[in-house]
């Protein structure tokens, strides 16, 4: 296997401090310094230098951990491939990662899906942020996480980090139900510019999202509320208090007194919904099963309640 120490290295030059490497890794910051000092005293070079209060790679340590993203996607398809020639080998771990409402609608069916279809499999599941995400996939402890693409703050780097589509997940419109359009199989924003709305504070992706929708509808919203929880939304459209977009994914409570309604026409929003994965781990054959498993999750959230 791989050096731990290498991993530590790697997910430092990811995280740039001690402490945001230890919190991604789940190690206190003495145990992080430790693992880099014996690293530098193993390989004979110096990895790490004094930065102000902090520490930086040098030259030598972005050198090594560039030159190991391929070592590290090899490592895991020799890991698949031999555990694929055991025989007799029961599956030990899978752990999964997504946002908020990927969890009960993609990851929760999946775990079920592949416990019942593995005896002795474990699946664990971590809901997190898509950058925080990353960090775990970098650190080893995720193997597949789910993520919306607009949320991340940063290009994904493809030398590590492998992306998977899986679906264009709708925003619909979540009106009370007794709403003009309540009973209608789909409307169009210029039908609710006037209504008021319900939406994230100015500067989250999901406000940007929201503008753009309604400028290419050619409408201006008129926003009376800024709630950034999808539950709470739901809770104010339910109470008669304005209008929301609601994503495809997101399982409504049950309460009748909000209904959800499809958007048509070209600016009708929509989020793009990622898999993600170390580079190499699709080898797996436990892992690609997974993915398929996901796929199969994704598609079926496609059409509205």
């Amino acid at each position: 296997m791989l050096d731990p120490r290498l991993t530590v290295l790697r997910t430092f030059a990811a995280r740039e401090t001690i402490a945001a490497t230890a919190e991604a890794l789940g190690y206190s910051p003495s145990a992080v310094s430790a693992q880099l000092r014996e690293y530098q005293r193993a390989l004979g070079v110096r990895l790490l230098v004094k930065d102000g209060r902090g520490l930086r790679l040098t030259a030598a340590g972005a050198e090594l951990v560039e030159r190991t993203d391929d070592l590290v996607a090899q490592w895991e398809e020799i890991h698949a491939a031999v555990r694929d020639a055991a025989e007799r080998l029961t599956p030990a771990i899978v752990r999964l990662g997504g946002f908020s409402t990927a969890t009960g609608s993609l990851l929760s069916p999946v775990a079920a899906r592949l416990r019942a279809r593995h005896e002795g499999l474990e699946v664990h599941i971590v809901e997190a942020d898509p950058a925080r995400c990353v960090d775990l996939l970098t650190a080893d402890r995720l193997d597949i996480a789910v993520i919306v693409a607009m949320q991340m703050t940063h290009e994904l780097d493809e030398r590590r980090i492998e992306q998977i589509p899986l679906l264009d997940d709708p925003l619909d419109v979540l009106v009370p139900a007794d709403h003009p359009l309540s009973g209608r199989e789909s409307a169009g924003l210029d039908e609710l510019g006037g209504d008021p709305w319900i939406t994230d504070r100015p500067g989250t992706p999901y406000r940007a999202l929201f503008v753009t929708a309604f400028a290419a509808a050619g409408a201006t919203p008129r926003v009376v509320h800024q709630v950034s929880d999808w539950g709470s939304q739901e809770s104010l459209v339910s109470d008669g208090l304005g209008v929301a977009f609601i994503p495809r994914l997101m399982r409504l409570s049950g309460d009748a007194r909000a209904v959800r309604v499809p958007l048509h026409g070209p600016s009708a929003p929509s989020r793009r919904i990622l898999a993600i994965m170390r580079r190499g781990a699709s080898s797996h054959s436990l892992f690609a099963e997974a993915l398929t498993e996901l796929r199969s999750a994704a598609e079926a959230t496609r059409a509205p309640d």
